[in-house]
């Protein structure tokens, strides 16, 4: 199954089996945290429901984890359930900029084990530009469901596995940030610039289309593969400022026959709060 749905096959899901899945809004904005909620009451999919980055999608901070690290397992369950989410759910995730949130959502609802889960492809804004239906305010109320973990889909690694592979360089670690936050010149997210040592840029943006829909799937394969000179998928190490785009450039290779690679939640802002971790800075 493709990691993608389209607008308008969602749409005649919606129209001819309106119970067979759940649609999840995820919209979000880094530096106003409230925007997404605001966003969806103003206007969302027919019958989607609300679900935010930092309250469901992530652990607190502590300093030293990141600024959007794993939630625990069973307060995702939890947040899934209480948005009426079902084992036998297909779950379309979707949010109101380029993908990159509904990417994490995917990606942490693979990480519970649960398979059936799709983007919509160019998410709300070809929602729009295709003049479905849609609706305002409060998500509909609904019973809670059965959503439950599983065997996890996705592999995480760690710190210290990561720190690791420095000296080993088994792993290709793929930076999903701009080039300019990759490089050290512009950093306004998190308190020190740079790039973790011996990783490579791959920005998610690259993954798309004008129009914010994905690029074709040959086309992605091909610099995937350009990038992994050689490497299998499953040695690729996914990371970015804080565990959220680094998701889009994960479901980018899945959507081109790469699977199997593992994120690294805690990404640049938990490797540049540890003491003593290696930072590069790209001169010129």
């Amino acid at each position: 199954m493709s990691p993608l749905i389209s607008c308008q096959d969602l749409f005649e899901l919606l129209t001819h089996r309106p119970t067979s899945q759940l649609v999840v809004d995820c919209s979000f904005d880094l530096v106003a945290p409230a925007a997404g909620w605001s966003a969806f009451q103003l206007g969302h999919i027919p019958g989607a429901t609300y679900i935010h980055l930092e309250n469901d999608l992530s652990a607190p901070r502590t300093g030293m984890n990141g600024r959007h690290p794993l939630p625990r397992l069973a307060d995702f369950v939890a947040a899934m359930r209480a948005r009426g989410a079902n084992d036998g759910s297909l779950i379309v995730v979707y949010d109101n900029v380029d993908g990159r949130y509904a990417a994490r959502l995917w990606w942490t609802i693979r990480w519970a084990g649960h398979a059936a889960v799709r983007v919509l492809d160019g998410g709300w804004r070809q929602w729009r530009e295709s003049s479905l239906p849609f609706e305002t305010g409060e998500p509909q109320e609904r019973a809670p469901g059965n959503f439950s973990s599983r065997a996890s889909l996705e592999r995480v690694v760690e710190y210290e596995e990561v720190r690791a592979n420095l000296d080993t360089q088994k792993a290709l670690l793929l930076d999903a940030r701009a080039w300019d936050r990759f490089r050290g010149r512009n950093e306004t997210l998190d308190p020190v610039a740079g790039h973790i040592t011996g990783a490579k840029n791959r920005p998610y943006r690259d993954n798309l289309k004008g129009d914010e829909t994905f690029r074709d799937t040959s086309e992605l394969r091909d610099e995937f593969e350009q990038l992994l000179a050689g490497r299998r998928p499953e040695d690729v190490i996914h990371q970015c400022g804080s565990g959220v785009t680094s998701c889009h450039n994960r479901l980018a290779m899945e959507l081109s026959g790469l699977s199997g690679s593992a994120m690294y939640v805690g990404s640049w802002s938990e490797w540049c709060s540890r003491p003593g971790s290696p930072i590069s800075v790209d001169e010129g």
